[in-house]
Parts: structure tokens; C-alpha cells; sequence
């Protein structure tokens, strides 16, 4: 199956990047997918039906934009109703996940990876071209299954708007 190239979003230092997959955008159902959590058990979005999600999209949380995306969200959780949940979602291996989440004490953020299948990276558009991994944003579901604030990063260097983001849970 071919899949949609997509340019002029995304960069790395400056540097265009692909995105392969669909382009996501507020008012669009949320295409279900599934990823695997760091003990390598499938996570749907599905799974969360009745609630609101945030899905943190990052390349590697082995890099420090990735890990205080991470830990920032972590930490913005506590202050977020029960009905809101935030999956983290990169193609990291669930060990590397699951090893910084013990380090790092994240414990309100669900880490997940796209690794098996780039599920979520093609039907989300997040999908790079370049190096398969995925490109930084944020995805924000509502509780009745429709998308509600969707951002790719201009340059993965730097951090999403994490204020953007919460105030479309509102």
C-alpha cells in the first residue's frame, strides 16, 4: 500500500522532513489504532472510549526534547481530571520505555511504541520518511471520539505547545 507523502511540515534542524500517512486535523473522527505498552501488551485508543486523550508523539526518549516532553506531561497530569488520559506514543522499544519511566518516576503518563507495525504513525501522519521514526506533536481526542487539536511541530528540536494542547480539553 502506498502512502501519502506529505512535505513543508516537519524538519530536523532546519532540514525537511517526509511524513508518510495521513494528515490528521481537528473535526476528523479518531482513526483507532494500536501500539504496544512497555510490557508489550496492545494499547488501542479504543481502549479509552468515554474519555478524553492527549497522544504525546515523539522520536526517541533517549533525547532530551523527547524525555522533558515526557516528563512535562508527566507532571501537567496531576492537575487533569480522571477522564483524561495522555499516551505517550514513539517507535521506541517498550524497554527503553519502560526504563526511563522507572528512572524518571513518570507514572500518570502511559508510555507506548509504534514499532511493530508504524499503526499509529501512518494513519496519524507522523510517520518520517527519512528514519521511520516519528515526528514530534500532540493529538487531542474528545470524549466522543473526535480529534479536537492536532499539532505536527515545525522543527523536532523543539517542544510542542503543551498549553494548546490542554486548553482543547476544555
Amino acid at each position: 500500500m502506498e502512502l501519502k507523502e506529505r512535505k513543508g511540515i516537519a524538519a530536523m534542524n532546519g532540514a525537511p522532513l517526509t511524513l508518510l500517512g495521513n494528515e490528521i486535523k481537528a473535526g476528523d473522527i479518531a482513526p483507532d489504532f494500536t501500539v504496544v505498552d512497555n510490557g508489550f501488551a496492545p494499547v488501542k485508543l479504543s481502549d479509552y472510549k468515554g474519555k478524553r486523550v492527549v497522544i504525546s508523539v515523539f522520536p526517541s526518549i533517549d533525547t532530551g526534547v523527547c524525555a522533558m516532553q515526557t516528563r512535562t506531561f508527566n507532571k501537567k497530569a496531576t492537575s487533569l481530571d480522571p477522564d483524561t488520559v495522555i499516551i505517550s506514543v514513539s517507535k521506541d522499544l517498550p524497554f527503553a520505555l519502560g526504563r526511563f519511566c522507572g528512572a524518571e518516576g513518570i507514572d500518570r503518563v502511559k508510555t507506548c511504541s509504534d514499532f511493530m507495525n508504524s499503526e499509529f504513525g501512518k494513519k496519524y501522519g507522523f510517520l518520517i520518511k527519512e528514519n521511520q521514526l516519528l515526528t514530534r506533536g500532540i493529538v487531542v481526542v474528545g470524549k466522543d471520539g473526535i480529534v479536537k487539536h492536532v499539532e505536527y511541530v515545525s522543527d523536532i528540536v523543539n517542544e510542542p505547545d503543551y498549553d494548546k494542547a490542554l486548553a482543547a480539553l476544555k
